[in-house]
């Protein structure tokens, strides 16, 4: 149900008109923000930004599963997946959003 897709670029440009600085900087620390929550989750590390949302790596464990075309059993390797809970803030924007659709 969403409206419309917002990159990146579009959030760096909506940020700099916000506080007055240019784009580059803006883009600059926008990317520096998300590169730090990379660096955090690849440590392991559970990230919370209050009001926003936690970010927590999660361990899949591996199983068996079927492979559709040949109908073959296949193993299929545990992987770590990166998990997000919204904040409360978060979740009653976005509800408050669908209901006014």
């Amino acid at each position: 149900m969403a409206k419309n897709t917002v990159t990146k670029r579009e959030l760096c440009n909506a940020v700099a008109q916000k506080h007055d600085i240019i784009q580059s900087d803006a883009k600059n620390i926008i990317q520096s923000f998300l590169d730090q929550i990379i660096e955090e989750i690849s440590a392991g590390n559970r990230l919370e930004l209050r009001d926003f949302g936690v970010f927590e790596p999660k361990i899949r464990a591996g199983r068996n599963a079927r492979n559709p075309n040949t109908n073959q059993p296949v193993k299929v390797a545990p992987k770590t997946v990166v998990g997000f809970k919204s904040g409360k803030k978060m979740s009653e924007r976005a509800q408050e959003a669908f209901n006014e659709l």
